[in-house]
């Protein structure tokens, strides 16, 4: 009996295709429209925040495991790209694969503990990440630089023959921001490419059966420990390579980067965005990620909100960019739970219904 396969495909509609035919064709032209440093890295920093929130979703979008450790991972990546790129010159593909490895290789090593645990106790487990990574960062001098820090603003970032620091096209020089905009955008859209095809598939059909009941999707066949933890292994390692390009952007990797509040903002994206939609990760992404930056920015036009204290107003930018992420998250999970993606949806159902109706 013929069956019909359309939901399975990636692209299953002429306007999906054409929906990312022209993000894809935004996506590239964008560097020859915006030039100044500041939107540039904004974009630059959406883009990595895609990257690890795709990671994120896998974990918990499509397998129900609530994390907060993923800034641990993103870290451990960070000081890959410092060490094996910057310090030791190893070529771009190879540190960002390293990064990868050893963040899915720690990820394996944690992923067992959610067999056990689930709910609160996962939760405060991988939070423990967080504090354990931290005292790491800080004593291991030899590779992390200690409470110093290190350098990654040597990572060789070349590709084949572009080099994504400086290239250039016929009429056309890049500067790094916008070289930099190109790579973190094409990996983000691998991300998303591999977790939109491990939905579609088998394995991705039994993590969302061990998401919605584990232990019946455990008595039809489906291994628990082999899903549970494969899905840890593939978030941390994407986690980690999103950690590489974001101690790349930064040029300088630290210890007090990689806390408890960097976490959030990522279980912040995934729901804002629309937790278990791949495009949810994406466009949470784009919402939230930068928006610390954006609010430091534009600090000077909201008069209560001060830097350093003494200089008036009544909350740091820092203590603002912490509310804010709470009163948005709080918004969405009462309005709209369902995210971004939910809405955008919801658009182009209306689009599609008012286009067949004569």
């Amino acid at each position: 009996m013929a069956t019909d396969d359309t939901a399975l495909r990636l692209l299953p509609t002429r306007f999906s295709r054409v929906s990312i035919g022209l993000v894809v064709a935004v996506g590239v032209l964008v560097p020859f429209v915006v030039s100044g440093d500041f939107w540039m890295t904004v974009l630059v920093s959406a883009g990595i925040f895609a990257m690890g929130a795709v990671g994120l979703n896998v974990l918990t979008g499509f397998t129900g495991q609530v994390s907060l450790g993923h800034a641990f991972f993103l870290g451990c990546g960070a000081y890959t790209a410092a060490y094996l790129g910057a310090a030791r010159g190893w070529p771009l593909p190879l540190w960002l694969l390293a990064a990868g490895v050893i963040g899915g290789v720690i990820g394996g090593i944690v992923g067992p503990f959610a067999l056990r645990l689930k709910g609160n106790y996962l939760v405060v487990v991988t939070l423990g990440l967080v504090f354990i990574g931290i005292h790491i960062f800080e004593n291991w001098d030899r590779v992390t630089g200690g409470t110093n820090g290190t350098s990654t603003s040597q990572a060789e970032l070349s590709l084949g023959f572009t080099d994504f620091r400086s290239f250039s096209i016929p009429g056309k020089d890049f500067s790094e921001l916008q070289g930099l905009y190109y790579l973190v955008w094409i990996l983000a859209g691998l991300f998303v490419l591999v977790s939109a095809n491990i939905v579609r598939s088998r394995p991705g059909r039994a993590l969302q059966a061990v998401r919605d009941r584990d232990v019946a999707a455990e008595v039809v066949g489906i291994s628990l420990p082999r899903y549970k933890i494969g899905a840890f292994v593939i978030s941390s390692s994407m986690a980690a390579m999103a950690g590489a390009m974001l101690g790349v952007q930064q040029q300088f990797v630290g210890p007090t980067s990689w806390n408890i509040f960097l976490s959030i903002q990522y279980v912040a994206i995934i729901i804002v965005g629309g937790v278990g939609m791949v495009s949810g990760a994406v466009l949470g992404a784009l919402f939230l990620g930068p928006l610390p930056e954006i609010v430091e920015k534009y600090s000077d036009k909201l008069p209560f909100l001060y830097e350093v204290k003494g200089e008036g107003g009544i909350v740091s930018i820092a203590a603002f960019n912490e509310m804010l992420f709470g009163a948005l998250l709080i918004v969405f999970l009462l309005f709209e739970p369902r995210g971004l993606a939910a809405l955008w949806l919801r658009a182009k159902a209306r689009f599609r219904t008012a286009r067949s109706t004569p």
